[in-house]
């Protein structure tokens, strides 16, 4: 058996509704009010490996696969694998750089 690790460009985490509706954990979700130079919690099921040495996307997700443009440019500052219930989990900490103001809704 190997070891399944997925390689992530990018962080995509749920609306904040999916929080707000009981869904989610809040660390799953895109903050309401996302600000520059903040940093933020994430949480993510699997064992994920981001890049660390420079920006990447925050994309929002509604599962599989489906992602939209990109909400903010961000620098991921750790990111930790841990076991929860049996199942493997990424959490982290992000840093918000750039704020896209992009109002289209359409996912790519």
């Amino acid at each position: 058996m190997g070891i399944q690790v997925e390689f992530n460009p990018d962080l995509a985490l749920r609306n904040i509704s999916e929080y707000n509706n009981g869904n989610r954990d809040v660390e799953e979700c895109i903050p309401e009010n996302i600000e520059i130079n903040k940093e933020y919690n994430f949480l993510k099921k699997g064992q994920r490996i981001y890049w660390l040495m420079g920006e990447i996307p925050l994309l929002e997700t509604k599962g599989n696969g489906n992602l939209s443009k990109p909400k903010a440019s961000i620098v991921i500052l750790e990111a930790v694998h841990f076991l929860k219930n049996g199942e493997i989990y990424t959490k982290g900490r992000y840093k918000v750089i750039e704020i896209y103001e992009n109002d289209e809704t359409a996912l790519v």
